[in-house]
């Protein structure tokens, strides 16, 4: 059974939640976001915190149950905060700008990568750290993945693009035969 979906979800300030048929409407200030249960939970809102409760006793109520109240928590929370991923460029020669909606990367290829920066995101780069910023933690990550996915880290000298905080476990060069 959903350990998840067991705590409620609490509100933050300056943040309303109210329900829209099956749909759990979230705005603070002019921004809006929606997420539609397709009546698979049972949503109870009251006093700053949303309770989620399961339709059914099957193992897909129970997966829906603590799904939905993930969801609902990654939304409030990018609505208050936001998200943030950081990626580090290693490499000689290899940099990043970025010129309008456009990320220019030069990984080592002979031809730059121009990656189009997705509608709601801001993407910054200082130095060899490019700083990706939204209020949806599923498309800042997917932001992230792909950005990494041009020039993977390699193992024997670390050079490509990985996240700040991964550990890039190096292996040993050749050595010389006796």
């Amino acid at each position: 059974m959903s350990r998840v979906g067991k705590e409620p979800v609490s509100i933050p300030g300056g943040i309303e939640v109210s329900m829209d048929g099956t749909e759990i409407v979230a705005r603070k200030g002019d921004k809006e976001k929606r997420l539609e249960t397709h009546g698979r939970v049972n949503v109870e809102i009251k006093e700053n915190k949303v309770m989620f409760t399961r339709n059914g006793a099957d193992k897909q109520s129970s997966a829906y149950w603590g799904t939905y109240r993930a969801l609902l928590n990654n939304l409030l929370i990018g609505l208050d905060k936001g998200f943030t991923r950081s990626l580090e460029i290693n490499g000689v020669g290899y940099r990043a700008a970025v010129s309008g909606k456009t990320l220019e990367l030069q990984l080592g290829f002979s031809h730059p990568i121009n990656y189009t920066i997705p509608e709601g995101l801001e993407v910054s780069v200082d130095k060899n750290i490019i700083t990706i910023k939204g209020d949806e933690k599923q498309v800042v990550g997917q932001a992230a993945a792909e950005i990494r996915a041009f020039r993977p880290p390699e193992p024997y000298k670390g050079k490509g693009v990985k996240y700040t905080d991964e550990v890039i476990v190096r292996k040993a060069g050749k050595t010389a035969a006796k």
